[in-house]
């Protein structure tokens, strides 16, 4: 089983940038693709971006694509989300994924049910 736990949420002005974290329990990290998802209020959760196990694939919904960056550190069992150029629609609960298993390459996870584990979650508010 793996626990996930993010943090570097917060309020950041629109254009600011932030960087969160997606910290990882146990020892088998790196069979994971990683994702990240967030949830506006009153809205479903959606996919902003995933990566492979080894961070050589990474996809990126439309709407974050050249302001978005996803990586990861597997000695760390951490997966980074940094976020530029951010907008108010950007405010969302974000949360990072993990879906077990070597067939997440090339394709990549993407739907919510293509993932095993979840976070709890990290706000994230960009005011005009």
């Amino acid at each position: 089983q793996v626990q996930l736990v993010e943090s570097g949420g917060g309020l950041v002005q629109a254009g600011g940038s932030l960087r969160l974290s997606c910290a990882a329990s146990g020892r088998t990290f790196r069979r994971y693709a990683m994702g990240w998802f967030r949830q506006a209020p009153g809205k479903e959760r959606e996919f902003v971006t995933a990566i492979n196990w080894s961070g050589g694939r990474r996809y990126y919904t439309d709407s974050v694509k050249g302001r978005f960056t996803i990586s990861r550190d597997n000695a760390k069992n951490t997966v980074y989300l940094q976020m530029s150029s951010l907008k108010p629609e950007d405010t969302a609960v974000y949360y990072c994924a993990a879906a077990y298993g070597s067939r997440w390459t090339p394709r990549l996870p993407k739907l919510l049910n293509e993932y095993d584990y979840w976070g709890q979650g990290t706000q994230v508010t960009v005011s005009s």
